[in-house]
C-alpha cells in the first residue's frame, strides 16, 4: 500500500543526493507527538541537508506497542510529521525494524534518540560500513507518547 509512496519519495531522496545533499535518517512510532519529538527531530535534521523519517505502520507499532496501540493512524502520523519543519520525507515502513528501509534511503547519518546506544542502533554495521556516521542524540526525559497515555488514562 505505502510502497507506492515510498518509491516516490525514495526517488526524490535519490535526487538530492546527486545534488549533493547530505542525508539524515531517523526512525520512530511517533504516535502521539509532543516537544521531545521536535527537539529531537530539530537536533537530526541540524546532522544534515534533508531530514528521512521512516515511521513505523500502525501493523508495527500494534506488534511494539500492545494491541490498543497507535492511537492516531499511519496516514495522520506521517501527515502531521510532514508538517513539522524539521522534517523532509516520511517513509513508512512494516517491518520492527527500519533495516531495509536504511538500506534504500542509504543515508549520510543514521541518529536515533539519547536512550538508544549507537551500538544498538539498527542499521549501525550498514551506515559505518560505507563510511556514514551513526549518532545518539540527547534524549528528553520525561517526554514519551506512553507517559502521555498513561496520564490521560489516570484523568
Amino acid at each position: 500500500m505505502e510502497r507506492n509512496q515510498n518509491d516516490k519519495e525514495l526517488a526524490a531522496i535519490d535526487k538530492a543526493r546527486a545534488s549533493g545533499k547530505r542525508i539524515v535518517f531517523t526512525n520512530g512510532c511517533f504516535d502521539l507527538l509532543h516537544v521531545g519529538h521536535l527537539r529531537y527531530l530539530a537536533d537530526a535534521r541540524n546532522q544534515g541537508d534533508l531530514l528521512v523519517v521512516g515511521l513505523n505502520s500502525d501493523e508495527s507499532v500494534k506488534r511494539l506497542k500492545g494491541h490498543d496501540r497507535p492511537i492516531v493512524s499511519q496516514s495522520e502520523r506521517k501527515e502531521m510529521l510532514l508538517g513539522m519543519r524539521p522534517v523532509d520525507f516520511v517513509c513508512i515502513f512494516e517491518d520492527d525494524l527500519p533495516l531495509s528501509l536504511i538500506q534504500e534511503v542509504r543515508p549520510d547519518v543514521l541518529t536515533k534518540g539519547g536512550d538508544w546506544p549507537v551500538e544498538k542502533i539498527c542499521g549501525n554495521e550498514y551506515v559505518t560500513s560505507y563510511g556514514g556516521t551513526v549518532l545518539s542524540l540527547p534524549f528528553f526525559p520525561g517526554h514519551s507518547s506512553s507517559l502521555m497515555i498513561e496520564k490521560v488514562k489516570k484523568l
